[in-house]
């Protein structure tokens, strides 16, 4: 058990190194767009499905709460947390609607829209994609392997380099981290990125 124990440790800190070597420049960009995006009033969306929906909720709430600092709100939402809305959108349309619907009702141009998904093909996240594209809605995809669909389509794809799940996720919520602590220096201590 000790052994597996310190393999899945190792596992996790070189996913996530290598993530970093390969998209430092990238994840500068990512907290430079959501900083301006909070600047100009624009909001913030999150989703996924299963863990990477509570992924999903935890960082919406830490860009509306708090992260590391007492602040000023941000606008985040996460789209996974209305009952109502998922399963009347699954009941009356499809499932793959259910993310794509509540952008088309609350999005507008200029917010961003952050799809979560480890495989990168989850059809909802990709219809939600599709839908934010034609709004002119940036996105930004949490995904791991090759990227998937959500990978390819994203404006910014921030690509776990693993097949694993769990490290996938692991990845994920270190990135997420990191841009709620950065976007927080840089809007309230003028720190640029």
């Amino acid at each position: 058990m000790e052994n597996i124990i310190l393999k899945r440790f190792k596992e996790s800190s070189e996913v996530k190194s290598r993530f970093l070597r390969e998209n430092l420049p990238k994840l500068l960009d990512v907290i430079r767009l959501i900083s301006h995006t909070f600047e100009a009033g624009n909001k913030l969306f999150f989703f996924g499905n299963g863990g990477s929906a509570a992924d999903a909720q935890h960082l919406a709430a830490e860009f509306v709460n708090r992260y590391v600092m007492d602040r000023p709100p941000l606008p985040a939402i996460a789209l996974t947390t209305d009952a109502s809305v998922l399963t009347s959108v699954s009941n009356d349309f499809a499932f793959n609607e259910i993310f794509a619907k509540q952008i088309r009702a609350l999005g507008k141009e200029r917010d961003v829209a952050i799809g979560i998904t480890t495989s990168g093909n989850s059809p909802n996240v990709v219809k939600a994609f599709e839908v934010a594209k034609e709004m002119g809605i940036k996105t930004i995809a949490l995904t791991g392997n090759d990227g998937g669909i959500v990978g390819k389509m994203a404006d910014f794809p921030l690509i776990v380099p693993s097949t694993s799940t769990p490290r996938i996720q692991e990845a994920h919520i270190l990135i997420g981290h990191i841009l709620c602590e950065m976007v927080e220096h840089y809007l309230f201590f003028k720190v640029n990125p």
